[in-house]
């Protein structure tokens, strides 16, 4: 009987060498998540009051008839477009769109994000139905203000109020 009683003297030693060796897996991992739990908060508040804005995008103060001003981004993803003309002689126009939106504006910014292929869809179709004369007849104000209307036509949530071109060349 005396081994009998050594060897469940001797499982309960190893059953609390294992219970000892999970407490102190559970402890080190309770001690790395409250580490990182420290490191993502400090992270976000350096941030958010530390870090400045990328430099890749434009800021633009407008000023309001109100005395307040609000901070205005280029939107720039519509991106350069080529557009073949009609007609005879075919040529191609290289163009790039751009107009200035409020990113406060969260549900204007999201629908501008969404309707990206469409405003590329516009433009297309708004120069690929002229010919390279007809086009070159038009003076710029015009096509703004054509291609200003089309887009507005497509958006619930807000409207642009004006469109710049960076590049606008037709190749004839």
């Amino acid at each position: 009987m005396k081994r009998h009683r050594h060897k469940k003297e001797g499982m309960k030693s190893t059953g609390d060498r294992s219970l000892w060796t999970v407490s102190f897996v559970y402890r080190g991992l309770l001690f790395s998540l409250i580490i990182l739990g420290i490191v993502l908060i400090a992270g976000t508040i350096y941030g958010v009051f530390f870090h400045s804005s990328p430099a890749d995008h434009v800021q633009i103060t407008v000023s309001q008839k109100s005395g307040q001003s609000r901070q205005g981004q280029t939107f720039t993803g519509i991106g350069r477009i080529r557009v073949s003309t009609s007609g005879s002689q075919r040529g191609m126009v290289i163009i790039l769109v751009t107009f200035n939106y409020y990113p406060e504006d969260r549900a204007f910014s999201e629908e501008l994000a969404l309707r990206v292929k469409d405003f590329r869809k516009i433009i297309e179709d708004y120069f690929g139905a002229f010919s390279t004369v007809e086009l070159q007849k038009k003076s710029e104000g015009s096509i703004k203000t054509d291609l200003l209307s089309r887009f507005n036509a497509i958006l619930r949530l807000g409207q642009i109020e004006a469109l710049f071109f960076s590049d606008f060349m037709i190749v004839g």
